[in-house]
């Protein structure tokens, strides 16, 4: 087998996330680890720190480094979580396939409260995304919500000493960096609906290149790859991006599918959800229906980039 390039980002998390994609094609191939070299590409969503993602751009601030690597041809195969690939990638780039999907869950942070209904009122709370801000106003109107950036060690730390009184971080993220012994509580997905693609690893490749493909094919996973149909095809759907909270989740029962999706109003007070089932060969019309279901009775404005 010819050697492969895997691009990342350099992050903890997306290094221990390319790690895991290099030993498992090692495994597959039967080759040593160094045979998949790991090509570390710093992006704009890294360097970007003091605001968020919504106002610099949206999710592609996470990509667009590693996808023109990839079409320069100085990486072969891309890893990325899943929850912050666009919908539409760049003519030249398409999703290979994911690995098996981790806990989905958000877990919570907090030196001050075991759960999150015990947050102290009027306490404060840390993220970057506005999804988890919604969702967090919309339980707990009183919480003070600030941005918080940076890598998961740094969020985690603020959050222990007590800078903050709690932050809400993806499971997934935690489990992967050998860190889940450091959440203090799962949040269940009645309450907190994750994120499209949350706990996914996805993989990109260019389209021609029959020898990336070939070398993922052994350990791509079908069930995520259901799932993440349905899902990108609701947020597809809703043009989703860093602006508008947005989440969305689908199970697989057998040879079913059960979706949830939801809108919401960025400071909590609405939230607008749709739930769809059908067969699981028809995940991505399942999740686009989804969609146009609650396209069709948002009020203006709630979509941000509408």
């Amino acid at each position: 087998m010819a050697r492969l390039r895997i691009g990342t980002r350099g992050s903890p998390l997306a290094l221990a996330q390319a790690h895991e994609t290099q030993r498992r094609l090692a495994a597959a191939w039967s080759q040593d680890a160094s045979a998949f070299e790991i090509v570390a590409i710093k992006t704009s969503g890294d360097l970007i720190q003091d605001r968020a993602l919504s106002e610099a751009g949206g999710k592609g601030l996470f990509t667009k480094e590693i996808d023109a690597a990839m079409l320069r041809g100085e990486i072969d195969i891309a890893v990325h979580s899943s929850k912050d690939l666009p919908t539409i990638l760049p003519p030249g780039i398409v999703v290979a396939g994911y690995l098996a999907r981790e806990d989905a869950r958000d877990a919570l942070i907090s030196a001050r409260a075991t759960n999150f209904a015990g947050l102290p009122q009027g306490g404060t709370l840390g993220t970057a995304s506005l999804r988890r801000q919604a969702q967090a106003k919309r339980l707990r109107p009183d919480l003070q919500v600030g941005l918080l950036r940076g890598n998961v060690e740094t969020r985690l730390g603020k959050a222990e000493r007590g800078e903050i009184d709690a932050t809400l971080l993806a499971f997934a993220g935690l489990k992967r960096l050998g860190l889940a012994h450091r959440a203090t509580a799962l949040l269940g997905t009645d309450e907190f609906l994750p994120a499209v693609g949350q706990g996914a690893i996805g993989l990109t490749a260019r389209p021609s290149d029959n020898g990336a493909l070939d070398a993922l094919a052994p350990i791509l996973d079908a069930a995520t790859a259901d799932a993440l149909a349905c899902e990108r095809a609701f947020l597809a759907v809703l043009d989703g991006s860093c602006k508008t909270p947005i989440a969305g989740h689908a199970v697989l029962e057998g040879a079913g599918l059960r979706f949830r999706g939801a809108v919401y109003r960025a400071d909590g007070s609405e939230t607008f959800e749709a739930t769809l089932a059908g067969a699981r060969e028809e995940a991505a019309e399942i999740g686009a229906a989804a969609g146009w279901e609650l396209l069709a009775r948002l009020p203006a404005g709630v979509l941000a980039d509408k």
